[in-house]
Parts: structure tokens; C-alpha cells; sequence
């Protein structure tokens, strides 16, 4: 079931806040963007993620979260972790989080080699 449009209005008005924020459907999913780096992702049956790394994996572990698993065989998995259920009704303490994630893309896309453009 791809994602309701309902549940995506909720999340977007919920991180209304963070400057620059934008969506893009993909895959039969909905990727949240700011300044071009991908920090979120609501999912197929209404699921919702935000990007990890060494930072702040341990924030999403703690919470009892698991990974982003893209494909039905649920054998491959993302640097995305699933936004702990409570966190929806901490609107503060979500966009705290929300901060992090982005802040995380942010440093991956650091490490990415350039890719250079085509003439």
C-alpha cells in the first residue's frame, strides 16, 4: 500500500518548522529533503524514518527502532531508522530530532565523492 496522503500532510505540517523542507514522491514512497540532502522518509503502510548515523543511531536504538528495510524480502537495509511512535505527540523533542537526522545527511553527503557533470 503506497503512502496515504493523509498520513503525509500529518508528518509534513508536524516538521512544518524546518526552514527549506521538501518532499518528493519515489519509489511508492515519500523522501523529505532540505537543501537537497534526503534526512527522512515516510514509507509504504504509512511508516515513518529519519537518517542515521554514528551520531545518533544510538538515540533510535535506544527507542527500541529498527532500520528502513526497502524491499519485501526485508534483506537489504538503509542508514534509516524508524521515528519512535511517541515522538509524534513531542513535537519539540521530534524536531530535535528531525534537526539530527538532517544533520547526519548532511555528513554523508561530506564524504560522498563528487560526481562530475556531464558536458
Amino acid at each position: 500500500m503506497p503512502v496515504s496522503l493523509e498520513y503525509k500532510n500529518y508528518i509534513m505540517d508536524l516538521l512544518s518548522p524546518m526552514e527549506g523542507m521538501t518532499s518528493r514522491s519515489m519509489f511508492g514512497a515519500v523522501g523529505l529533503f532540505i537543501d537537497g540532502k534526503m534526512f527522512g522518509i515516510i514509507s509504504r503502510n504509512d511508516r515513518f524514518y529519519f537518517k542515521v548515523d554514528n551520531k545518533n543511531l544510538n538515540d533510535f536504538e535506544d527507542a527500541g527502532s529498527g532500520p528502513f528495510k526497502p524491499h519485501a524480502d526485508r534483506s537489504m537495509t538503509m542508514s534509516y531508522y524508524e521515528v519512535p511512535v511517541d515522538l509524534l505527540e513531542d513535537h519539540e523533542e521530534l524536531l530535535l530530532w528531525a534537526q539530527k537526522a538532517w544533520e547526519a545527511a548532511c555528513r554523508v553527503a561530506e564524504k560522498k565523492p563528487k560526481r562530475k557533470k556531464r558536458v
